[in-house]
């Protein structure tokens, strides 16, 4: 098979394609990358979640870079995918693989790697690694155990946890959110965040609950451990119920969040972005550019406006995100996935960091949730926003790429008259009030179809619409 990163990493279906055949070719084409690029002695930490086998995934990779004489840092134990990438510039390393399918349902698996800036792979990056994993003959895949490499020095497990948690205490308020008087919520949804915000704010007046903290790779009760709306109905009722003032969701490696309001009503991922984006700029007083996807809020370009920032627009996945961050040394940069990254910290997402910028902001202006989207309503006017993915038939790919491009050509959709198209990244459709997004999923058989309007009713209408002209 051809082993293919998509918007962030490989990933595949346990035991189908995810081996530890083809974990060790990623990682002899991370090993014979590290080798090119940095000089000897330059070390790589390894990271996993709480998938199953993802533990033994993690050590064959770690395994491989040590066979290479690659100084290897193994975690301990599951973490968070921005704490590991944290920890390599805290350890000065060559870069990260972390063993984790993120948001993916259960019998997925992956590969990540965060090379030395601690963010995503840049696409020259993941052009290289492709590169040199096909390259790879399997009989050619130099290992030892780790037993040996620990002995030679080459290899040792490390705890990834106190220096993130320094970093934060940096960036946050903790103790302003700890004596707010808070209630929050937190669903770990079985992922490696779980226990983070309970111990970043322990000592507060309100204790953090939190819920599905156990270790369960089946992921129970949901579809895939993502934090959206249809995943999180525990949460809203137990937010609801105990008259909670939020809750807070982390997919299964916390680099996305996702937001519950008072009432249990979810916020979605492009309220959250603004959101994120308005406190900076108007609490904390920052300035500098955001970065956003395309499939990211308008509001954004409205919160530039107002503020005088310059708002930048990238293809879906932190892959491009990241880079152009670092570049422009930008304020923050998000995508419409829920994932959000913080300058003066690490160019990735960081769903624990993100939960404590909304929780700061609560406790500085003493709002809940459905207040302070309605402080930004105040200034950017309503908004409405909503997201189908439909599953397909790969069989069926080249078909429905031939409809999406002749829909190129429409000047009308679900009764709302086309201003421009582009095609970035799928294909996005804008009216004078609103944008229509379609494009293919970079991990799964998945067509996502993405709508933001001033009315729901038409942002339904534009997502039946965008199906129909699939056929799906």
């Amino acid at each position: 098979m051809t082993i293919k990163f998509g918007t962030d990493g490989w990933r595949a279906i346990i035991a189908d394609d995810f081996t530890f055949r083809n974990v060790a070719l990623c990682a002899q084409g991370v090993a014979g990358y590290t080798r090119e690029v940095h000089p000897p002695g330059k070390g790589l930490v390894v990271a996993y979640d709480t998938r199953f086998a993802s533990r033994e995934f993690a050590l064959c990779a770690a395994q491989v870079f040590a066979g290479n004489g690659i100084p290897t840092l193994l975690c301990r134990e599951s973490c968070p995918t921005p704490v590991a990438s944290y920890n390599v510039l805290v350890h000065n390393a060559g870069g990260a693989a972390v063993i984790t399918a993120s948001h993916n349902p259960p019998q997925w698996n992956g590969f990540k790697f965060k090379p030395h800036y601690g963010g995503s792979a840049s696409p020259e990056i993941v052009a290289r690694l492709e590169e040199l994993i096909a390259g790879t003959d399997a009989n050619r895949v130099n290992s030892i155990p780790f037993s040996q490499a620990a002995a030679q020095g080459l290899a040792r497990e490390i705890d990834p946890t106190p220096p993130y948690v320094e970093q934060i205490g940096r960036l946050v308020d903790l103790d302003a959110i700890r004596n707010s008087g808070l209630d929050i919520v937190v669903d770990a949804m079985h992922g490696s965040g779980a226990g983070y915000l309970p111990m970043l704010l322990e000592g507060a007046k309100d204790p953090v609950a939190e819920i599905r903290s156990e270790v369960n790779p089946a992921f129970p009760g949901m579809q895939q451990p993502e934090p959206i709306a249809d995943n999180l109905q525990l949460l809203s009722k137990l937010v609801a119920n105990g008259k909670a003032d939020v809750g807070i969701a982390y997919d299964g490696d916390a680099d996305r969040l996702g937001v519950v309001d008072e009432k249990g009503r979810y916020l979605n991922t492009l309220q959250v972005f603004a959101l994120l984006a308005l406190y900076l700029l108007d609490v904390k007083g920052a300035r500098g550019p955001i970065v956003k996807s395309i499939t990211s809020s308008d509001m954004l370009f409205k919160l530039g406006q107002i503020y005088g920032v310059p708002v930048l627009e990238t293809g879906v996945g932190f892959k491009y995100a990241g880079p152009l961050m670092m570049k422009e040394n930008a304020l923050m940069g998000g995508e419409e996935s829920g994932g959000y990254g913080f300058r003066g910290h690490i160019p990735e997402r960081d769903g624990i960091l993100s939960s404590l910028f909304i929780l700061e902001f609560m406790a500085r202006k003493g709002m809940r949730p459905s207040e302070l989207l309605q402080y930004l309503y105040g200034k950017v006017g309503e908004w409405s926003y909503d997201r189908r993915d439909i599953a397909f038939d790969p069989a069926n790919r080249a078909e429905l790429e031939g409809r999406l491009r002749a829909a190129a050509a429409l000047t009308e959709i679900g009764g709302m008259k086309v201003a421009s198209t582009d095609a970035v990244d799928g294909l996005r459709f804008r009216f004078a009030n609103g944008w229509l997004m379609v494009r293919f999923s970079g991990t799964e058989p998945l067509v996502r179809v993405y709508a933001e309007a001033d009315d729901p009713e038409r942002v339904a209408g534009l997502i039946a619409a965008a199906a129909a002209l699939l056929g799906l």
